[in-house]
């Protein structure tokens, strides 16, 4: 609940006074919320810092998010006991987490971050987030691959969304997906007898791959 979000709940769980007192101290700028007096009963946020008489209530969260490249065999699980994981490979101290997945045997873009708040709203925006690849297949591309690949195509029972297909070169193309079904791509260009030869996502909504290598990282806001 939004009440649970601000600083006169935090007061009173932290200090255990009483909402009238919590909200006396507020009123009098007794309590610096990122090093600021502040006079409203404002919501606090997991990055905010929190200081009452230079007793720390908060220490305010530094959150991260990192484009990284999979490389191709590695599991995006953060499971040490599953063969060739994706923890065992990133070079952060911080606890970092994918946001979303890549095959086992697909690379590319991966987002990292410690802020479960990007985690679920990806989630909750599945349908709505970009994500672009570029994938080689086995067989030369016509304009019949691209059509139905736009269209959609009926995998695991269900069709796929409509979605952007562009040829770049005899045996290359581009797709850009709006959901996220398991192995999507691949099912795909298989109910079309195509075989995917390599699969690299370049982007994520804004985030792009650009000139990352393999194992790559950078970090952005």
């Amino acid at each position: 609940m939004t009440f649970r979000k601000r600083l006169q709940y935090l007061l009173v769980k932290r200090l255990r006074i009483s909402n009238k007192n919590a909200l006396t101290l507020i009123n009098e700028g007794k309590v610096l919320v990122n090093n600021a007096e502040v006079f409203e009963n404002v919501v606090i946020n997991p990055e905010d810092s929190v200081v009452f008489e230079e007793q720390i209530l908060q220490e305010g969260k530094t959150f991260l998010y990192v484009a990284f490249y999979k490389p191709r065999g590695i599991e995006t699980t953060l499971n040490l006991e599953i063969e060739d994981n994706l923890k065992a490979i990133l070079p952060f101290k911080e606890e970092l987490f994918p946001v979303g997945r890549l095959d086992k045997e697909s690379e590319g873009l991966l987002v990292l971050t410690n802020d479960g708040r990007l985690f679920d709203k990806t989630l909750r925006s599945e349908h709505q987030t970009e994500k672009e690849y570029l994938v080689i297949v086995d067989k030369i591309i016509d304009e019949d691959f691209v059509q139905k690949m736009s269209a959609g195509i009926t995998i695991l029972g269900k069709k796929t969304l409509p979605c952007r297909v562009e040829k770049i070169d005899d045996f290359t193309f581009k797709i850009i997906l709006i959901q996220g079904i398991n192995r999507q791509i691949r099912r795909m260009c298989y109910k079309l007898d195509y075989g995917v030869l390599k699969l690299v996502r370049v982007r994520i909504g804004e985030v792009e791959l650009k000139d990352l290598a393999p194992n790559g990282f950078r970090y952005f806001k």
